[in-house]
C-alpha cells in the first residue's frame, strides 16, 4: 500500500481499501457514488484517472491526499497546488489518458489515442501556465472578471454564425490563454469558481472551431479541458453541457456513435433524474444519435419518446444556463430527422424535417449540415435532383466559409450515393474536383 500511495497507483490503493473494509465490489461502487461498472474498469487497471478524480476518490475513501504522491518525488511540484486548479496531471492507467471509455467498446480510449496523444500534451501546456505569486496575480482579478471574460465568449459565438472558423480561431485560443491565466491569478480567492466557468466556455468554442476546420485532435483538447474546468467550477450543468457536447462532436464528426454513448451515459450519471428538462431532453436527442448510429432502433425510439416526453413538461418554458433557447418539439423533430437519415428511414426522415419548420437559422454554417442530411433523406427517396440541389447549396456554404465540417460532410454524402449518374450528380463532382485541385470548372 505504501508503494501504491508513493506512485499514485489508485487501483491498488482502491483494492485495498474494500479489501480491508470487507466490501464487495458494489458496496464499494456505492461508497464512491460511482457506477459498479466504472469501479470495476479502475480496480482492473483500464480506467485512467485525472488528478481532480483522484482527489474526489481519495476523500471519498478518507485516504490522506498528503499521503498520494503523483508520478513519484517532486512530482507535486509541477502539477500544481491538491486544491484542483493546477494543471490536470493524467493518473491511474498506462494509457495516461484520464477519461473514460465507452461502456460498449471496453478498451477504447474516448481521446482516441492514435491521435490524440498531440493534443493532450497541447492540452497541458495550454493550462499549465505557472501561477503568479498570491500578491502579484489577485489585485487583477474582482467581481467583473468572469462576466468579462465570458462576454468575449459570447460576442466570438455569436460572430461564428456569419464569420468563417479560421478568421475566428487565433482570437479564441488567445482568448483560452488569457482565461487560463486569470483563473490561475483567482486561485485562492472568491471568484475562482466562476473564472473555471468561463475558461470552459471559452475552451467549449475553441474545440467547435477546429472540429469545424477538421482538426479533430485539437478540438479533442479544448473539449477536454472545458470539461476539467466545468468540474473545477463545480457547476453540474455545465459539465453535462460540455461532456454532452464532446459526445455530439464524436457522433456527429469523428463517425464513432460507440464512443459517444459513452460520453452520453457520463453526462446522464452526473446529471442526476431531477435535472432541468431542456438538459434531459437535449441529451436524450443526441444519445439517441449514437444509438441511431449504432444501428440500434428501438433505443434510439426510446431515447426520442423520452426527448419528446421532457420537452412537454410544464417547467420547460425557461432554459437553463448554459443553454440559450429552450428545447422544444421542433428541434426534437429535427433530431428524429437525422436518426431516420442514419437508419436509412427517407420518408420518417422527410416527414420529421417538415415537422421541424422553425424560422430560418441564424448560423448559415449549421443550415448548411442539415441540408445534407436532408439531402440524404431525399437520395435514400429516390429524389435525385432535389438531394444534389440540396448538396450544391451546403457545398456553396463551406466554401464561403471555408467550412471543413461541411465540405466533408458533403464528401460524405457523395461517396454514400450509389444511385444513377444524372447530370446533377455530375455537376457535384465537378465542383469537388475543383475544390482539390483548385482549378476552376470549365465552361
Amino acid at each position: 500500500m505504501a508503494a501504491a500511495l508513493a506512485t499514485c497507483d489508485m487501483p491498488t490503493v482502491i483494492e485495498g481499501v474494500r479489501a480491508a473494509r470487507g466490501w464487495s465490489q458494489g458496496d464499494l461502487a456505492r461508497a464512491l457514488t460511482y457506477s459498479q461498472s466504472w469501479v470495476s474498469r479502475v480496480v482492473n487497471g483500464q480506467q485512467s484517472l485525472t488528478v481532480s478524480q483522484v482527489h474526489d476518490l481519495a476523500q471519498r475513501l478518507d485516504v490522506p491526499l498528503h499521503l498520494l504522491r503523483f508520478g513519484g518525488a517532486g512530482a507535486q511540484d509541477r502539477t500544481g497546488p491538491q486544491d484542483g486548479t493546477g494543471p490536470q496531471s493524467l493518473v491511474g492507467t498506462p494509457n495516461g489518458t484520464g477519461t473514460r471509455e465507452s461502456p460498449s467498446r471496453k478498451g477504447v480510449d474516448p481521446t482516441r489515442r492514435r491521435d490524440f496523444g498531440k493534443a493532450a500534451t497541447g492540452a497541458f501546456v495550454a493550462t499549465a501556465q505557472p501561477y503568479p505569486g498570491e500578491h502579484e496575480g489577485h489585485h487583477s482579478i474582482d467581481e467583473t472578471t468572469g462576466p468579462a471574460l465570458r462576454s468575449i465568449t459570447g460576442g466570438q459565438r455569436r460572430m461564428d454564425a456569419t464569420s468563417p472558423a479560421r478568421h475566428l480561431l487565433p482570437g479564441a485560443v488567445a482568448h483560452v490563454h488569457l482565461s487560463e491565466q486569470m483563473l490561475g491569478n483567482a486561485r485562492g480567492t472568491p471568484f475562482h469558481t466562476e473564472l473555471s466557468a468561463a475558461a470552459s466556455e471559452a475552451s467549449g468554442f475553441a474545440a467547435w472551431l477546429n472540429a469545424d476546420l477538421g482538426d479533430m485532435g485539437s478540438a479533442r483538447m479544448h473539449y477536454r479541458t472545458a470539461v476539467v474546468r466545468a468540474r473545477q467550477a463545480g457547476m453540474r450543468l455545465l459539465d453535462v453541457y460540455m461532456l454532452g457536447s464532446l459526445a455530439a462532436f464524436e457522433i456527429d464528426v469523428a463517425e464513432d456513435p460507440e464512443l459517444g454513448l459513452g460520453l452520453v451515459q457520463e453526462a446522464e450519471h452526473v446529471l442526476g433524474p431531477t435535472a432541468h428538462p431542456t438538459a434531459r431532453a437535449w441529451l436524450a436527442c443526441v444519445g439517441a444519435l449514437a444509438h441511431a448510429g449504432i444501428g440500434d432502433r428501438v433505443a434510439a425510439a426510446r431515447a426520442i419518446r423520452r426527448a419528446e416526453r421532457e420537452v412537454a413538461r410544464p417547467d420547460n418554458a425557461q432554459p437553463p444556463w448554459p443553454w440559450v433557447f429552450a428545447f422544444d418539439q421542433a428541434k426534437v423533430a429535427g433530431y428524429r430527422a437525422l436518426v431516420g437519415v442514419r437508419l436509412r428511414s427517407p420518408h420518417d426522415a422527410r416527414a420529421a424535417f417538415a415537422e421541424a419548420v422553425a424560422p430560418a437559422p441564424r448560423n448559415v454554417k449549421q443550415s448548411a449540415l442539415l441540408k445534407v442530411e436532408l439531402a440524404s433523406a431525399h437520395a435514400e427517396a429516390g429524389d435525385v435532383d432535389e438531394a444534389f440541389r440540396l448538396a450544391q447549396e451546403a457545398l456553396t456554404t463551406g466554401v464561403r466559409f471555408d467550412s471543413e465540417r461541411v465540405v466533408g460532410r458533403v464528401r460524405s454524402f457523395r461517396r454514400r450515393y450509389r444511385g444513377p449518374r444524372a447530370h446533377c450528380v455530375e455537376d457535384l463532382d465537378n465542383r469537388l474536383s475543383s475544390i482539390v485541385t483548385g482549378i476552376p470548372i470549365s465552361g
